[in-house]
């Protein structure tokens, strides 16, 4: 269940629908957005593919920055989180 991104939904090159024959697999698998929150540290490990993790952040106030026209990466706290329309779909 839940989120899947698989091709089968898609029409055919020909504009016909396509037959579904398979049911959702693992590795089709997508999951929701983590919406990370400013605060306390709070990172809970993922499983993926492969046995791996993969550790995502529900809260956190500082991080690993590169800003790229002065060629540099620091760890900085975070202050503030700037309104971005583009990010609200």
């Amino acid at each position: 269940g839940g989120l899947s991104r698989p091709p089968r939904h898609k029409h055919r090159k020909t504009g016909g629908r396509r037959n579904i024959h398979q049911k959702k697999r693992k590795f089709e698998m997508g999951r929701p957005a983590a919406l990370c929150k400013m605060g306390s540290k709070r990172v809970r490990p993922v499983r993926c593919r492969g046995g791996n993790m993969k550790y995502r952040a529900l809260r956190i106030d500082n991080g690993n920055f590169a800003w790229g026209s002065e060629n540099c990466t620091k760890k900085v706290r975070i202050l503030d989180v700037v309104y971005n329309a583009t990010s609200n779909e």
